[in-house]
């Protein structure tokens, strides 16, 4: 369908579909994402930071593996978000980066620390990165960059 460079409309949002939460406020999705599929270059050579790493920011169960993929699923008995790794021959780094919110900065240092024995390549913190953000910042064994953040609203 040709729009001459013009954005399609979209249909209005519906305010009124959702949940509330039990502090009243609206929830339009109970769960903000289902689950990270991140590329590696070799699985091999990645494998053993992400089984310490992963149940340290809370997927603690790990699903069978298929040949080529690791993953791992954050407890509970309904489908619930995964983070899994994938071996990818054309696999090139980037600068995306994929943020962990942390509960407290006591656990962007516990995570941060989990992070340096399992291999995380130039860490940068954990720091005060801006008023009410501490963090810490790293990359996997195949570069893929990640960060582990607490923040208060400002």
């Amino acid at each position: 369908m040709a729009t001459n460079g013009a954005r399609p409309r979209l249909p209005p949002l519906d305010l009124d579909v959702g949940t509330v939460d039990k502090t009243g406020n609206k929830r339009f999705m109970p769960r903000l994402f289902d689950h990270v599929d991140l590329r590696v270059l070799r699985l091999a050579e990645v494998a053993a930071f992400y089984e310490l790493l992963l149940p340290a920011l809370g997927f603690t169960q790990r699903k069978e593996q298929i040949e080529g993929w690791l993953e791992f699923e954050a407890p509970g008995y309904e489908a619930t978000a995964f983070f899994g790794i994938t071996e990818s021959a054309a696999h090139v780094v980037n600068e995306n980066r994929i943020a962990f919110w942390a509960e407290t900065a006591a656990d962007v240092d516990r995570v941060a620390g989990v992070a340096k024995c399992a291999g995380a390549r130039n860490m940068e913190g954990p720091m005060d990165h801006a008023p009410g953000y501490y963090a810490v910042f790293f990359e996997d064994p195949s570069g893929n960059r990640l960060e582990v953040c607490h923040r208060v609203r400002r």
